[in-house]
């Protein structure tokens, strides 16, 4: 199964491919951020986000896709451009036929770390450490994607294993 985790926003938007190693440990396949100029309109932003991540997804053919869900305590004006780039990833997943699964950010952090308080740099280099890797995952956008691919992909298995427990009737 390979999960394509996004962490949306209209300046970056954070994109990976997590797929499941032989022992099922998370295999990073590619990860990156699509990018969008500072004062650029915002539906020709919104139009790139989309083309991107529809070329991303027809070339990588993810089984499904995680978003993390919108989260802010402050600042309106930013929930309200980063849900704009939600949709769009939204409907690009929809578009494609994907499955798409949202998780709060405390879930993801819950998921990789064990404390759904976790702060960024805990995230990051349990992120190093799962995947074997000589440095943290950046940009922070792309890091962010790694780590609700891989919140997936548990949720996804921990769910398999309960299904699988159940006895049938």
């Amino acid at each position: 199964m390979v999960t394509l985790g996004i962490d949306p926003g209209t300046a970056t938007t954070g994109y990976a491919l997590v797929g499941e190693g032989a022992a099922g440990d998370p295999l990073l396949l590619r990860y990156g951020v699509f990018t969008t100029r500072a004062g650029t309109p915002m539906p020709a932003r919104l139009l790139t986000i989309h083309q991107e991540l529809v070329a991303l997804i027809r070339e990588a053919a993810p089984d499904a896709v995680a978003v993390e869900e919108l989260f802010f305590k402050r600042n309106i004006t930013t929930a309200l451009t980063v849900g704009q780039a939600r949709g769009v990833v939204l409907l690009a997943a929809a578009q494609a036929g994907l499955a798409v699964y949202e998780y709060k950010p405390a879930e993801v952090k819950m998921a990789l770390v064990g404390y759904g308080n976790a702060d960024k740099q805990q995230i990051q280099e349990m992120l190093r450490m799962l995947l074997g890797l000589p440095d943290i995952p950046r940009p922070d956008d792309a890091a962010d994607a790694i780590a609700v691919a891989i919140c997936h992909l548990q949720s996804a298995r921990l769910s398999q294993l309960v299904a699988d427990s159940v006895p049938p009737g």
